[in-house]
């Protein structure tokens, strides 16, 4: 990223890598040092072709951020986590029921996970238009940084993605899920990968695995608007957050997601002039076109929803709710 004045600040300190034997997902892995050619680029559109046709979770690697300007940017996701005071965050709360918006501060305990127990993940949401809303005082001479992750995250990650051709007791009672498995909401979510192993994908042979942690690469995911708008030809993927191996669990998990959705006013239904939905079919999750939510729907249903309304179980386990017509599945 460009250089920019950059205040001081404490550095955080990441957890080490557990040591213990996890059942790892094996994940495709996009080198984008050969988004350059037309060689390099053939070879990447079959690998994301490939992961987003199945379970939709892959990493990519060689982006062009240094492993030390990844790691600048967790010490001011520290500050906005850990050196913000809870009285202070109050005053930056998102309107989470009211708006269907994330922007501001979820403190923990918004969400019901199970068994009675409340969730324990605390995030500050940022629009990629960081003056559009108003900053904690630490966190204001760090917004021109900021603001070059984003652009770096938008234009030099999803861009080229998009245009390729083509406590213990509490742990018992909520079986170890810190957050259900869920697909997201928009397009595109690409997670900074971190140590703390937590985060596990629902693999096609119904088994849930870990994702490795790779130093300095993405964690790159599809989502639900993804899934519409190719009429089921892009899988959203199935995940969760677990429990921590012990050896991490004195540790915060501390991540930097970037969530991509389409434009608010975007109706999401099957781009049917794709001449791959033309040759593969469109699978509709709607009777007809008419009854298909914009993205501002479908991201204020779920978004108001999440961890606040009953879930009817079923007899696989998994949990469900009604949004915009679309039953959204939850997998405890």
């Amino acid at each position: 990223m460009p250089s920019v004045v950059r205040p001081e600040i404490p550095r955080y300190i990441a957890a080490p890598e557990t040591q213990e034997k996890l059942d790892y997902a094996d994940l495709a892995i996009l080198d984008f040092s050969k988004v350059g050619t037309p060689e390099g680029q053939a070879e990447l559109t079959a690998q994301l072709r490939d992961a987003m046709t199945t379970h939709g979770f892959f990493y990519i690697v060689n982006h062009g951020l240094t492993q030390a300007e990844n790691h600048r940017m967790l010490d001011i996701a520290d500050v906005a986590i850990s050196g913000i005071p809870d009285e202070e965050k109050r005053n930056y709360m998102a309107k989470i029921k009211s708006d269907g918006t994330y922007q501001g501060y979820k403190l923990r305990g918004w969400w019901h996970i199970d068994g009675g127990v409340r969730d324990q993940i605390e995030h500050y949401n940022i629009n990629r238009d960081v003056d559009r809303m108003q900053h904690p005082q630490a966190v204001r001479p760090l917004l021109p940084e900021v603001k070059e992750f984003t652009r770096f995250n938008h234009c030099n990650v999803l861009h080229p993605l998009l245009r390729f051709p083509r406590s213990a007791d509490d742990e018992v009672k909520a079986k170890q899920v810190w957050l259900k498995g869920h697909t997201d909401i928009g397009t595109i979510t690409i997670l900074w990968s971190q140590p703390v192993m937590a985060l596990q994908v629902l693999m096609p042979d119904g088994q849930w695995r870990y994702v490795r942690h790779i130093d300095n690469a993405l964690t790159v995911n599809s989502g639900d608007a993804m899934e519409f708008l190719s009429g089921g030809f892009y899988k959203p993927t199935i995940h969760r957050v677990v429990q921590p191996p012990q050896d991490q669990r004195a540790y915060n998990r501390l991540s930097i997601l970037y969530f991509a959705m389409t434009d608010d006013d975007v109706k999401l239904v099957p781009r049917v002039e794709s001449p791959v939905l033309q040759k593969y079919g469109v699978q509709r999750r709607w009777a007809n076109d008419a009854d298909a939510p914009t993205m501002e729907a479908w991201r204020k249903g779920r978004t108001s929803a999440v961890g606040r309304v009953v879930l009817k179980k079923k007899e696989d386990g998994s949990e469900e709710n009604i949004v915009n017509g679309i039953v959204v599945r939850h997998y405890n």
